[in-house]
């Protein structure tokens, strides 16, 4: 199922975040690893998700770093900060919000607190 990209968008900082809070990751990795988590739903481009990591180690969320990959190559590796950390316990609180006041409209009695 393709979704809207507004969707995609509103969410790709907490996705990210996430991935990172793992493990450091480099670019093509968090794409592989976005795709397969999400049963391909999530499929980001290299040039969505390069402006997003930038602006990402520009805020303060993620820090950069040059290692060897598994084939020798550099790579560049990015790896959430301890503001990342913060941030992302927002980004899930609000996602956690939002889902649940979606599903409350549209899920009926089922979500309906009283």
């Amino acid at each position: 199922m393709e979704f809207d990209k507004g969707l995609i968008g509103g969410s790709t900082v907490l996705l990210i975040l996430s991935l990172l809070e793992e493990t450091d990751r480099y670019g093509y990795e968090i794409i592989r690893e976005l795709e397969s988590r999400s049963d391909r739903a999530f499929q980001l481009k290299e040039g969505t998700l390069y402006p997003i990591l930038h602006k990402l180690e520009n805020d303060g969320y993620v820090e950069s770093y040059k290692a060897k990959g598994e084939r020798g190559r550099d790579r560049k590796y990015y790896k959430i900060t301890r503001n990342g950390k913060r941030q992302l316990a927002k980004e899930k609180e609000q996602w956690e919000k939002f889902s649940m006041s979606v599903n409350k409209v549209i899920g009926g009695e089922l979500y309906a607190t009283d």
